[in-house]
């Protein structure tokens, strides 16, 4: 992967400050903060008072073991992981645990490196511990005189929205991705499919909590202030000589906060239950068949609901067999009309209908009704309707029956005999 520029150079002058800059211990500022920085969202927990050790200082947990995702993971498995722990440690659900707020930190800077394929990529070479202190334009980096911090490029500034403290609206309010998609199979009759229909699917799905109307709060609930943003919905950081601004976590930047959430849905908004969707079923759809019903799907908290794929299970019929668009149909006759000609009902999709039979009509032959078959979809045009003929050849015989089939026998030997003479005269045998 090429890297921006900004992060070559970060990367270059991190190699340089490994191999020349003197070992020293490793510096906490003392600022306090209700959350870090949204433009250095590496900056480390803070402490009553600046302090210096004289140990060695602890190396930085590795991003992909605070997810618990491998080096390999995608992009899939990172996000997962991310709002798992994000929804566990978050400092509403977890109020007083100073321990889940630093790992809620810590988990969040993990995520905003890993998910973006620079930042990412940039850390996969320098490592953790380098990577955290040059992030965070700390000491022995080599980023001052003149050349300001190469990491902005890919970083960005602070003061203006934007960056890793911005996760509650990422996990409750704007997210990228909506409510879950949902597969069903319908049972049609094979004229319901050929012709079209109306039906009704009902599903297991995630629905709207009715007890709070999706709110996620008591009905009549009324939003506070948030004290820790006093309203504003940003908190702010001095480090040095940076003054940086960031969304407000306890109330995602809406400046407001509610006390409890509804009990049936526990503030998700969406409950487990049943939904039904109507369906307008189109002429002439087949089996195997999926139709698509945009947002009818699982509710989503912030009312972006998945989609519907229906897939349609059409019976076999016992008269008519489908082709795409034409059908065929066999139509049985006795050996008179085979024979003689005639007249014989067709069943066709409208109706039945009198087909007219020639004389000498043979087993396995066939006739087109062109115009009877389906309704090709998207077209005002129709299939064709195939009719194969069938002869009967009857089982039990009357005595009368039996004696003018044995004449007609007779005969047509007799014309045989004369056929076969007839055909050596002429070759002079």
């Amino acid at each position: 992967m090429r890297l921006h520029a900004g992060a070559r150079l970060a990367l270059l002058l991190a190699r340089r400050s490994l191999s020349s800059s003197p070992r020293i211990p490793r510096v906490h500022t003392g600022i306090r903060s209700e959350a870090p920085s949204r433009s250095s969202p590496f900056y480390p927990p803070s402490s009553a008072r600046r302090s210096f050790h004289g140990t060695r200082p602890v190396a930085a947990r590795d991003y992909y073991d605070v997810l618990g995702v491998s080096k390999s993971a995608s992009q899939a498995e990172i996000k997962k992981a991310y709002y798992g722990l994000a929804k566990k440690l978050h400092p509403d659900t977890n109020k007083g645990d100073a321990d889940a707020e630093r790992k809620f930190q810590e988990v969040q800077r993990a995520y905003e490196t890993l998910k973006d394929e620079q930042k990412r990529s940039l850390y996969d070479q320098v490592g953790p511990d380098q990577y955290e202190k040059t992030a965070s334009g700390g000491g022995g980096t080599g980023f001052e005189g003149g050349f300001g911090n190469p990491f902005e490029d890919i970083f960005g500034g602070g003061g203006g929205g934007g960056g890793m403290n911005d996760f509650f609206r990422n996990i409750f309010g704007d997210r990228d991705f909506r409510g879950r998609d949902v597969k069903v199979a319908l049972e049609l009759s094979f004229m319901e499919a050929v012709q079209g229909c109306s039906k009704t699917v009902t599903f297991q799905t995630s629905v709207t909590c009715e007890i709070c109307g999706g709110a996620g709060v008591p009905p009549g609930t009324t939003p506070e202030t948030c004290l820790s943003c006093r309203g504003s919905g940003f908190i702010f950081m001095q480090t040095g000589p940076f003054r940086m601004q960031s969304t407000c976590t306890k109330c995602g930047g809406s400046g407001k906060t509610v006390k409890e959430f509804c009990k049936a849905c526990r503030g998700n908004k969406v409950v487990p239950g049943r939904k039904s969707v109507r369906l307008d079923i189109l002429p002439g759809l087949d089996n195997e068949d999926t139709i698509k019903v945009v947002r009818s799907g699982g509710e989503d908290p912030d009312g972006r609901p998945g989609d519907l794929y229906v897939t349609l299970e059409v019976r076999e019929d016992p008269v008519f067999r489908r082709e795409k668009g034409d059908i065929h149909v066999d139509a049985v006759l006795n050996v008179t009309q085979a024979i003689l000609g005639g007249t014989v009902q067709v069943p066709t999709l409208s109706g039945d209908v009198v087909l007219k039979v020639k004389p000498g009509t043979q087993p396995g032959q066939k006739v087109v009704l062109r115009g009877k078959g389906i309704k090709t979809r998207n077209s005002p045009h129709y299939g064709d309707q195939y009719v194969h003929f069938n002869v009967n050849i009857p089982e039990n015989l009357t005595s009368r029956q039996r004696e003018l089939i044995e004449e007609f026998a007779k005969e047509e030997q007799g014309e045989d005999e004369k056929d076969a003479k007839a055909a050596a005269g002429a070759s002079g045998g």
